[in-house]
């Protein structure tokens, strides 16, 4: 079931605009892919931030324009580059029967028992492609790593797909590596130095008497 954001519909595109916009809590947005062409609205941040954490960033979302509904996924966003909030928000209407590709991020779930043992996790993927119906979209992949010995790695292929989305990489692809356990760098280069007094008895180079 998609979630429902509220959206109104919005006209201008001038700084002064924009800015009033943005200092009453609301962000532009615009709605791409529409049959009746791109539609420009505005949403509320805040509801925006709440939508995407319990949906996730790829989730459906029910938009409500003016009492008209679209299903609309969120496909770009910008942020302030200072304070990092979102200041502008591209959504793409879907149709739940057409399949998308999108980048979901994977979850290493458990510690690894390689770990427990002293060695070091490598994780080389922190997200996949995919191809899936909107509906079929997960938030994350979750992998379970409890079981992954040292030496032992996992790829794109242990990944659980339910026969629901499709990955988009090299099976043989790695995702995470147990390495074994980092060695200790020896203090000493290997190199005899030879015993004896300093040149000087304190240890430090003297200046000759004038």
């Amino acid at each position: 079931m998609s979630i429902v954001l509220e959206a109104k519909e919005r006209s201008g595109s001038q700084r002064s605009i924009l800015k009033n916009l943005r200092d009453s809590g609301d962000i532009p947005a615009i709605i791409y892919g529409g049959n009746t062409g791109n539609q420009t609205v505005s949403v509320n941040v805040g509801d925006l931030m709440k939508t995407i954490r319990d949906n996730g960033r790829n989730g459906v979302i029910s938009l409500q324009v003016e009492g008209k509904s679209c299903d609309v996924v969120l496909s770009d966003y910008q942020k302030d580059p200072i304070r990092q909030d979102i200041i502008h928000a591209d959504f793409l209407t879907v149709d739940m029967s057409t399949v998308l590709q999108v980048d979901v991020r994977i979850q290493l779930d458990g510690e690894a028992a390689g770990v427990k043992d002293g060695g070091v996790l490598q994780q080389t993927l922190h997200e996949v492609s995919i191809t899936a119906t909107p509906d079929q979209i997960p938030q994350t992949i979750h992998i379970n790593i409890s079981d992954l010995q040292v030496g032992e790695h996992l790829t794109v292929a242990d990944i659980y797909t339910a026969n629901q989305f499709t990955i988009n990489h090299d099976p043989e692809e790695v995702l995470v590596t147990i390495l074994p356990p980092k060695q200790e760098k020896e203090i000493s280069t290997g190199e005899q130095q030879e015993g004896g007094l300093p040149d000087n008895l304190e240890g430090r180079e003297t200046s000759p008497n004038q």
